[in-house]
């Protein structure tokens, strides 16, 4: 099920305001708040290169985090929104939810793939693509699988996966309203060449539109 959620950590801003904000980034920290759950929002701070370096990670939107602060009840949360400055495009505030164990939330769960032994398409040389090694699920907060999984046994080239034919954990479902496809079949690259050459060699041999099939000539002239 959930695996290790990522550890954010924050301090608590004293004082609120333009000028608390402000000192916070003269001191190098980002100023945020954590809001909901029930209880009344908490003023924080985030290290500047702590912040940048889980925003150039990539869906820092879509994460959970684990939540600490000296003081307080480790909490999950997940960002709801990043204030950035206009010129330099750096982070100057950021948002954060505290979640409820009930809470649903959207999340990119990992793609785990098995079966590659006993899949007819692999023995032949044939090639895996993912096309979605993380797919976008809607989750309860409580929980959370570490990842889901495709089950290669039995395909053949030019099969695919698609979402329809992976088994969900319980009360997760996709946010995409179709039946994607997560992951495809494809023949080896050498085949594919050698249908490429022979499909070439097929159309030098035919005779261009408009002409003559030489052997037609010479069965009209006997």
């Amino acid at each position: 099920m959930a695996g290790e959620i990522p550890d954010l950590i924050a301090e608590a801003r004293t004082g609120t305001g333009k000028g608390a904000a402000r000192q916070a980034r003269r001191e190098g920290k980002v100023p945020g708040i954590v809001y909901g759950g029930g209880v009344d929002p908490m003023p924080i701070q985030i290290p500047f290169n702590v912040l940048l370096k889980n925003l150039k990670a990539g869906r820092f939107l879509s994460t959970l985090f684990n939540m600490k602060v000296e003081g307080e009840e480790d909490v999950r949360v997940i960002c709801r929104n990043v204030q950035r400055d206009v010129v330099k495009d750096l982070p100057t505030h950021v948002d954060f939810m505290r979640l409820r164990r009930t809470s649903k939330v959207n999340l990119f769960i990992a793609v785990d793939v098995i079966g590659e032994d006993a899949c007819p398409a692999l023995k032949k040389g044939g090639v895996l693509t993912m096309v979605r090694p993380e797919v976008e699920l809607r989750v309860t907060a409580a929980d959370i699988p570490e990842s889901i999984v495709i089950d290669l046994t039995g395909l053949d080239i030019g099969d695919t996966v698609t979402i329809s034919s992976v088994n969900l954990p319980d009360g997760a479902t996709p946010t995409i309203d179709r039946d994607f496809v997560i992951a495809n079949l494809t023949a080896p690259s050498a085949l594919l060449s050698a249908e490429d050459d022979a499909d070439d060699a097929d159309a030098a041999a035919a005779p261009a539109e408009g002409e003559d099939d030489p052997a037609e000539e010479d069965v009209a002239e006997e």
